[in-house]
């Protein structure tokens, strides 16, 4: 049987989610700042983050922002047409589109990300203290 909450948990979890929205809201002004979307910085992250030695594929971008194929297709063009991402024919199968960065592409992710290491370096201590008690 689960342990009944408190009144204190419930804290906790509005606290945790007013951070979380603070953050999100945060990053996306600094996307702004920077001259892109924040789905096109979402993009960039997706496509840096990206386990493997080839580019991932659109379908694995949209797996990662939560896309229908569609819509990540859209995306990618605006991307493309911006000049922040370059697209390749897979080596082994040319029925596949791999995505890299362009240059413009990793220097406004990498600035991007700089700043939200740090933010979350900040806000690291009160995530902390938010999870205390949870185990």
């Amino acid at each position: 049987m689960p342990a009944e909450l408190k009144d204190e948990d419930y804290r906790r979890l509005l606290q945790f989610r007013v951070d979380l929205r603070r953050f999100l809201h945060w990053s996306d002004e600094m996307a702004e700042k920077a001259g892109v979307t924040p789905a096109q910085h979402q993009l960039l992250l997706a496509i840096r983050g990206h386990n493997g030695a080839e580019g991932p594929t659109i379908g694995d971008v949209a797996g990662y922002l939560l896309l229908r194929h569609h819509s990540a297709v859209g995306l990618v063009d605006r991307a493309v047409k911006a000049g922040l991402i370059e697209r390749h024919d897979d080596p082994v199968d040319r029925r596949v589109v791999r995505l890299s960065l362009s240059a413009l592409g990793s220097q406004t992710l990498e600035r991007l990300s700089e700043l939200h290491l740090e933010e979350i370096k900040r806000l690291a201590p009160r995530v902390q203290v938010i999870s205390q008690g949870l185990e």
